[in-house]
């Protein structure tokens, strides 16, 4: 496709010609159910919303494509899949015509957020009718190619990242069994004894607030939500919503340096998750569907018991004392006060600790590196698909 004034330099030039998506490409439909694939075990990848759902024995497309969800949850996502491979039918095949990158048709259709064309209520949908009216600039095969191959160098150092913060998780993992064994077992016999006994705050609920009390800017205080924390710890406290509250409202519900929190009530996968409040810059409250307590210092080390209660050991007391309906379930207090658990000697406890420090300091150069990699990314799609 081709304005060939900015050949080879994958940069956007100020005066090309615009043109729509559907200039670049085709679309196609697939009629394959996740159930006909029973019976169908083979060397083929089939995808679907979430990724890669198994290997059959027949494939649709010949050459690699782009594949868009377009029914249902992920709407809009927008995927580049290999040569002789297929995808379930709340996907949508996107042809690249001849002389079409497709990594590059790819590329700039992730920027377009797609998802911004759904209709439909109940199960939401988009139409290649809709999209296909976007427009881009004309470039050259040479162009395409040049762009597609420096965000995908992107892409890689992305995922390099992400992999090894997930080793530096999968690490800490590693060194909590090796230092205490199997807590279901207790193959290193040590004593056991509830969260109560070893608690100076006992659990307390969290803030309820309508969503109307919730604002867009900095003048309100911080509310940590579920969404906010991973695997025992907060993400990223800059990103906390805020809420309008008075002094004498949010006393109660502040957190304190070194507070665990736990989710009282969720769907049942996310029940029990829980956070180590580390590194607090202002007040912050804490939301309703949470509670909050303090481990006694002088018998645990906080870093450890929030580590134990992401085991399985403890979900699955948890799943034994919650209250079950059909979308949620819940906690209550007492129980969180019940969950049992190993105490090892605090001196071992500490080490650990000290393990999770240096990790975490590993994870934030990591992490930081992360972020500006995705900002890069962003600034050159906005700069190479406007």
């Amino acid at each position: 496709a081709g304005n060939g004034d900015h050949q080879g330099s994958g940069r956007v030039g100020g005066d090309g010609v615009m043109i729509q998506l559907k200039d670049l490409c085709q679309k196609a439909s697939s009629n394959i159910a996740q159930k006909d694939l029973e019976g169908h075990e083979g060397q083929y990848p089939i995808y679907g919303a979430s990724g890669l759902i198994g290997y059959v024995d027949f494939y649709k497309q010949e050459n690699p494509y782009v594949a868009v969800v377009k029914d249902g949850a992920g709407i809009g996502r927008v995927m580049c899949l290999p040569e002789k491979s297929s995808v379930i039918g709340t996907m949508q095949y996107i042809l690249p015509n001849e002389g079409v990158n497709v990594h590059y048709l790819a590329f700039a259709m992730e920027h377009m957020n797609l998802a911004k064309y759904f209709s439909g209520a109940t199960i939401p949908h988009i139409y290649f009718k809709d999209y296909g009216k976007e427009k881009l600039l004309e470039r050259t095969e040479k162009e395409q190619k040049s762009i597609a191959e420096i965000l995908s160098k992107m892409d890689s150092l992305i995922s390099l990242r992400k992999q090894q913060i997930a080793k530096l998780d999968d690490l800490v993992k590693a060194r909590f069994v090796e230092m205490f064994g199997d807590s279901v077992a207790n193959t290193k016999n040590f004593p056991s004894t509830t969260l109560e006994t070893v608690m100076t705050v006992f659990p307390q609920n969290g803030l309820y607030k309508p969503q109307t009390d919730y604002v867009q800017d900095d003048t309100g205080i911080p509310i940590l939500r579920i969404d906010a924390f991973y695997n025992g710890k907060v993400t990223n406290w800059n990103t906390l919503k805020r809420l309008i509250c008075s002094e004498t409202e949010i006393d109660r519900y502040l957190l304190k340096e070194n507070d665990i929190v736990i989710n009282r009530v969720n769907s049942i996968e996310y029940l029990g998750k829980c956070a180590h409040i580390v590194g607090l810059k202002e007040k912050t409250v804490f939301e309703s569907n949470m509670m909050r307590f303090h481990m006694d210092e002088k018998k645990v080390n906080a870093v450890y018991v929030t580590e134990v209660l992401c085991t399985e050991d403890i979900y699955r007391q948890i799943l034994r004392c919650a209250k079950k309906s059909v979308n949620q379930a819940s906690i209550n207090q007492e129980d969180v006060k019940s969950l049992e658990i190993l105490v090892p000697p605090l001196s071992l406890q500490n080490q650990f600790a000290a393990f999770v420090e240096r990790v975490d300091q590993q994870k934030q150069t990591v992490q930081q590196s992360l972020e500006k990699l995705e900002l890069m990314k962003k600034a050159l799609m906005q700069e190479y698909f406007g």
